[in-house]
């Protein structure tokens, strides 16, 4: 991306009103999977190939060992999925209330008065001690969507900042532009009387374009961004961080990823360690796979402690999932048309996953055709499309979001409750094998924080009854059929059983 995408938006005191949050590179000529728009690109040659500093821990420890130091302390009985691997000697127990993390009470009246919490969730009661207890050991954390993870990164980064020191004390790092809004947006909520300032380091569009060696030194305490622009400023030396004491990272399975953003994910997280050697280091994710927790193994610092969810309960039974068997493309477009917004559209929101954006154009015009009003957001857009578009959708003045794989992870919206894979995600450089993270990421755009909601997948030939085939293999779960895609009475019982109707 060319060097406009260095601009953000300006400083902010987190004392502005925000939404109200919600628990919410290789080229090929396909799409590139669920993000269609790269981050800024390299500026500089990469030496991460001879960094060798730190030494590699086994795989093996970051898998759950029940061999292992398990936290008795930090496991609730009723939510026994989740396992805590603590290491060092520091003593952990669940907070069962936000005052048992000795919070400040600016940080209290925030999670009570404006986020409108009540207690921790179990995901939050678990990590939050092992983020906030010194002497603020690295933390490998895996939380399924809708689970409150983002309250824990954002509560430590708030937590942690000292308000009376004007510089970069934390710091986010996201895959996409509009994660990284959506967060910035949480923390500001969340920290609203606190009086910490808050920063976007995003990619910009022309319009707002300034120069990088025009753009004043970051003093916001809190920095929220994507890994090319935060890179950047770091190059340019706009964006100091030897007063960092958090770096975070947001859906770290990609972020860390072969065909992700690793390169400068590493490299910024190297660069703040030689600065600030004592900086305390969060990856949160609803998925990682075995290549990534091998990468991982190579960055955290040895002490660290771990949070995984058993791989068998990586799943939303607060969702219904269906199949629909369909004869054609056509038949594809009738079903959403006839059958689910018919309904839908009195149920709440819903989105509706395409593959490619040629695909979501098609949809778009077919169903506009139809009388239907519909956005549709994809990486062609600018960033002020996209935008607006996802505002508007949040906002609840649009009903029906058609997305390819961009809104994929981490797009919080309360209302949506209907799901609708028009095309099965599958791995952009082997279309016959499913992508299952992106499937689970998808389901979990429905039915966020334990709320109602279904999802349905449209089949259409055998390729895609392979594929969802493997889907349902990989998860150990048999997802129900919608006998006959014609048939009305058929998607209401679906929908009741959903418990939608």
């Amino acid at each position: 991306m060319a060097e406009t995408a260095s601009n953000s938006a300006p400083s902010t005191t987190t004392t502005a009103e925000a939404p109200a949050p919600q628990e919410t590179k290789k080229t090929t000529e396909a799409p590139v999977r669920w993000a269609d728009l790269e981050d800024e690109a390299s500026e500089e040659p990469s030496a991460l190939s001879e960094d060798k500093g730190a030494p590699e821990l086994g795989v093996e420890n970051l898998k759950i060992d029940e061999s292992k130091k398990i936290n008795k302390f930090l496991d609730e009985p009723e939510d026994s999925n989740i396992k805590a691997v603590t290491a060092g000697e520091t003593p952990y127990t669940s907070a069962f209330t936000f005052e048992e993390l000795n919070l400040s009470p600016e940080l209290l009246k925030g999670l009570y008065v404006e986020m409108k919490f009540e207690k921790p969730s179990k995901i939050q009661a678990i990590s939050l001690p092992m983020i906030l207890t010194p002497p603020h050991l690295d933390l490998i954390a895996q939380a399924h969507n809708g689970s409150g993870k983002t309250t824990c990164f954002t509560l430590g980064m708030l937590s942690r900042v000292d308000p009376n020191l004007k510089a970069p004390q934390a710091l986010c790092i996201c895959p996409t532009r509009e994660l990284a809004i959506q967060n910035l947006e949480v923390l500001r909520k969340m920290g609203k009387h606190t009086g910490i300032t808050s920063e976007c380091a995003i990619p910009m569009d022309s319009s707002n374009y300034i120069p990088i060696n025009k753009r004043a030194p970051v003093i916001a305490q809190v920095v929220i961004g994507t890994p090319g622009t935060i890179k950047k400023w770091m190059s340019a030396k706009k964006l100091g961080v030897s007063n960092v004491k958090i770096l975070v990272f947001d859906e770290a399975d990609h972020m860390l990823a072969e065909d992700g953003f690793k390169d400068d994910s590493l490299r910024i997280m190297r660069d703040i360690e030689k600065m600030s050697s004592h900086c305390q280091v969060l990856l949160f994710s609803a998925t990682f796979s075995d290549t990534v927790k091998n990468f991982v193994s190579k960055i955290v610092k040895r002490d660290h402690n771990q949070l995984f969810v058993k791989k068998e309960e990586l799943s939303l039974e607060s969702v219904k999932q269906y199949k629909v068997n369909v004869p054609d493309e056509l038949s594809k477009v009738l079903v959403i048309k006839d059958r689910i917004l018919e309904f839908g559209e009195r149920l709440g929101q819903t989105i509706i996953f395409v593959r490619t954006r040629n695909s979501a154009s098609m949809l778009h015009k077919a169903l506009v055709e139809f009388g239907y009003d519909v956005t549709t957001i994809q990486g062609a857009l600018n960033q002020a499309e996209r935008d607006k578009i996802v505002k508007e959708f949040k906002d609840g003045l649009t009903q029906v979001l058609i997305s390819t794989d961009l809104l994929a992870r981490g797009f919080d919206q309360q209302q949506v409750n209907l799901v609708i894979n028009y095309d099965l995600p599958v791995k952009h450089d082997n279309r016959v094998e499913p992508d299952c993270e992106v499937y689970l990421h998808r389901i979990g755009r429905a039915g966020r924080f334990g709320r109602k909601g279904a999802v349905f997948n449209l089949l259409c030939g055998d390729m895609d009854q392979m594929i969802i085939s493997k889907i349902e293999n990989h998860f150990d779960s048999k997802i129900a059929e919608v006998p006959d895609w014609r048939n009305e009475e058929d998607f209401k019982a679906a929908l009741r059983s959903a418990g939608l109707l």
